[in-house]
């Protein structure tokens, strides 16, 4: 692979941390503004800032498991590249080991 293309060691883990924040940040800070300003337009002081609220940490976590998922995937590809890997096979077994 060229040096010009090969991406530095750190940057695959800054990318999950970045994609997993956004996942933690972004829903709650929305049902947060959201929550208040509804509230305050229709007097119903904790009522929506809580319900959004917790619509947003149930959003977050769906996020946070799709984006591990995703790169739980991808590791497995990159790791068992050029390896064939038989899914019965158990190779902690001391007859399966060559």
């Amino acid at each position: 692979m060229d040096k010009i293309t090969e991406k530095p060691w750190w940057q695959p883990g800054l990318e999950v941390f970045a994609e997993i924040t956004g996942w933690i940040a972004a829903p709650i800070i929305i049902a947060l503004y959201l929550g208040r300003w509804l509230d305050e337009k229709n007097g119903s002081e904790p009522l929506y800032y809580l319900s959004l609220t917790g619509v947003a940490f149930v959003v977050s976590c769906v996020g946070i498991v799709l984006v591990a998922g995703k790169y739980i995937k991808k590791m497995e590809r990159e790791g068992n590249k050029g390896k064939v890997v038989k899914k019965d096979e158990n190779i902690n077994e001391p007859g399966n080991r060559k």
